[in-house]
């Protein structure tokens, strides 16, 4: 097994890459950025020149360095699952930002891939690494709110401008893959494998779903209420609503690396309200450190394997089920290169 810090390859000019995920491995003292690929030159360069690593024009060339020894995929939804494959066929580790496949089966045969391969392959679910839900796991397991009735979780956004990728049916645009995934993988944290889709709705316009809600149940009779949408003014947050008490995380899903996260945490009948903060923390420099972590040291993640089929299987079940408001687009995602 190589040793040192992980060599990372970038496939594709991503906004998510250049805000976030690439001044996080910059500084991470267990990976290097060894290549940045992309289809405009200049546009390559311009990420280079920013982060370094060397510019390549053409994703299939980055896959052929042998200097690269793990890939991270920021591009649109609907080309995830294409170059995640790639990658894995190239032998590759791989980091592929979320959701990893369009459906339940893609990501079933992408996770046993990998598993044959001996190769790790990470969605990019990077709140789940923050200390922040670690506290409330535990507050939870601890019998701080008793047991647990009911989940309420959103993620919204403003409207998107027109030209935005979000907004493209065909690269796998929308509010669900975009936001909706990550209330859904909150339930699927605290309710388990078992949970089910119990109803769900969308709302499109601009060619895409534009935001929905969905309602969740395990056959213990706890539920999950997620509501998500780029169509609204922001929301980041998700409530834990047990016998005798709420968990609150105001900022569950974008808290800034530079400031302490917050948790309200109410006992019984809303007395003895208490705040309480988790030190300042980069999730994207977790992440980094998990997926090498995973690669030099075999430490499991929970960014892998089954999570990401039953994460698949849910979004499946939105969609199958879904009440759908506005004109939905028949237009399938795109399997092929941009």
């Amino acid at each position: 097994m190589s040793s040192g810090p992980l060599r990372i390859g970038v496939l594709g000019c991503a906004g998510i890459a250049w805000h976030r995920m690439l001044p996080a491995l910059v500084r991470s003292p267990v990976a290097e950025l060894i290549a940045v690929a992309g289809r405009d030159a200049a546009k390559t360069r311009r990420f280079t020149d920013a982060f370094g690593g060397v510019p390549v024009v053409g994703y299939e060339r980055l896959l052929e360095r042998a200097d690269v020894e793990a890939v991270y995929v920021p591009q649109p939804a609907g080309l995830h699952a294409y170059w995640a494959e790639r990658a894995l066929r190239a032998g590759k580790h791989v980091l592929v930002e979320k959701p990893l496949a369009p459906t339940e089966k893609e990501a079933d045969r992408l996770v046993r891939l990998a598993a044959s391969l001996g190769l790790a392959l990470l969605e990019n679910f990077m709140f789940l690494g923050h200390a922040q839900h670690t506290l409330a796991r535990g507050l939870l397991v601890n019998g701080a709110i008793g047991e647990l009735r009911e989940i309420s979780a959103e993620f919204g956004v403003p409207p998107r401008p027109d030209g935005d990728i979000r907004l493209q049916p065909g690269l796998g645009g929308g509010a669900l893959n975009d936001l909706g995934c990550y209330p859904l993988r909150t339930a699927l944290l605290y309710l388990g494998p078992g949970a089910r889709v119990l109803g769900a709705s969308l709302r499109h316009a601009r060619g895409v779903d534009q935001g929905g809600v969905a309602l969740l149940g395990t056959s213990g009779g706890a539920t999950a209420r997620l509501s998500f949408g780029m169509d609204r003014s922001y929301a980041s947050r998700y409530v834990l609503w047990g016998s005798s008490g709420r968990i609150t995380l105001p900022r569950a899903y974008t808290p800034p690396p530079d400031r302490p996260a917050l948790i309200q945490w109410e006992g019984q009948g809303g007395t003895g309200a208490r705040e309480l903060s988790v030190p300042p923390q980069d999730q994207f420099a977790t992440v980094i450190t998990s997926w090498a972590d995973r690669v030099r040291d075999g430490v499991p993640s929970p960014l892998e394997g089954e999570p990401v089929v039953r994460l698949a299987a849910l979004l499946d079940w939105v969609r199958s089920r879904a009440l759908e408001s506005g004109a939905a687009p028949a237009v399938p995602a795109t399997e092929g290169v941009l």
